[in-house]
Formats: C-alpha cells, structure tokens, sequence
C-alpha cells in the first residue's frame, strides 16, 4: 500500500514536473526544411565593416575629413528631402484637380523655402554637390528629375542651368560603387551611429 503510494506520489510531482516546462512567451519565426530537418529562418540586417583608413599623406587625411564634415552636413537635409518627397507625392495623389496639385505645390515651396532656404544657401560648392547625389540615394530620383515632375519642364532647365554655371550638375545620379563609394562608406557609417 506504502508503495502505491509513493509510486502515484512520484507520478503526480512528474507530470507536474513535465507541466512546468512549458515555455511561456517567446518569439515565432519563420523556418525552412532542410535534408528533412527543419531550421529557424532569421533574416538579419546587412552589416558592413570597414578597415581603419591609413593615410599615405597629411593632405589625403585632410581631404578624407573635410569629405566627412561635407556628408554629415548635407546627410540630414537628404533624409528630409525623402521623407517630404514622400509626403508630397501622397498630397498630390489626393488632390483631385490639377488647380488643387499647384496650390499644394506652392503651399510645399514656402513651406520648404521658410525651413531651409537659409541653410541651403549657406552650404559650400562641394557640399551642395554632395546634397544633390544624396538627394539621389534617398529618393532614387536626381534633383532635374524631382524639379521637373513638381514645378515643370522649364523651371528644370532653368536651375539646371544655374547649377551648371556653378560647376554642379542637377542630373548627378548617385553612384555607391563607383564615383561616391567613400560617400557611401561615411553614409553607412553614420546611419549605424560610428561617426
């Protein structure tokens, strides 16, 4: 008797044991089945490391740190030109009548020239050529393009032909592998917070 007792004891504090280790929570992801095995699917976000820069001169580094200063001058102006590319191309897609479009565009430009006109007009040559091919990177437009579809065809020409006068090119498209590599390097490493 002593010993079914003990035995249903044992039986009871196990299953409860067993009950215990239920895992509570957690997270679910996605799987793929591999040689009948089946194994979590985890995307992970691309990381890029890069070297430390060794500089074969004085005037290469300083060349190299004005380039960081120029791009994280202009980088935040680019995120905001995106972002507000995407605000507008919304309002207009709401707006019903071509009337309605030119208000909100002008209503989009004063808006834009009281912001930022004073910072975009203190900006070096080189710094607003910079701005251009991160225009370029963050809406996957070039600023002719942008100007053209918003404002027109001729006022395109016309600050193309601003831009050109002062050794700038409005159609500069954005080129991470080749021309603007060490942009993009000094990009990834401020959207990953190392400068």
């Amino acid at each position: 008797m002593l010993l079914r007792y003990a035995i249903l004891f044992f039986l009871f504090f196990s299953a409860h044991v067993l009950l215990a280790q239920k895992p509570e929570g957690g997270i679910t992801v996605r799987g793929t089945i591999l040689d009948g095995d089946t194994i979590a699917y985890i995307p992970l976000r691309v990381v890029r490391i890069y070297a430390p820069r060794h500089f074969e001169s004085r005037r290469e580094e300083r060349r190299w740190n004005r380039l960081v200063r120029n791009v994280k001058r202009v980088y935040p102006y680019a995120v905001i030109a995106g972002n507000k590319m995407n605000e507008y191309e919304q309002m207009l897609l709401e707006a019903s009548t071509d009337r309605e479009r030119r208000r909100l565009m002008k209503m989009a430009e004063d808006d834009l020239r009281a912001q930022f006109e004073r910072d975009i007009r203190n900006l070096t040559f080189s710094q607003g050529r910079i701005l251009i091919k991160l225009i370029d990177r963050q809406t996957g437009q070039t600023s002719y393009q942008i100007i053209r579809e918003f404002r027109g065809t001729i006022s395109a020409v016309f600050w193309q032909s601003i831009a050109r006068i002062f050794t700038a090119n409005l159609k500069d498209e954005y080129d991470p592998a080749g021309d603007d590599r060490l942009i993009e390097e000094i990009v990834i490493m401020i959207e990953n917070g190392d400068l």
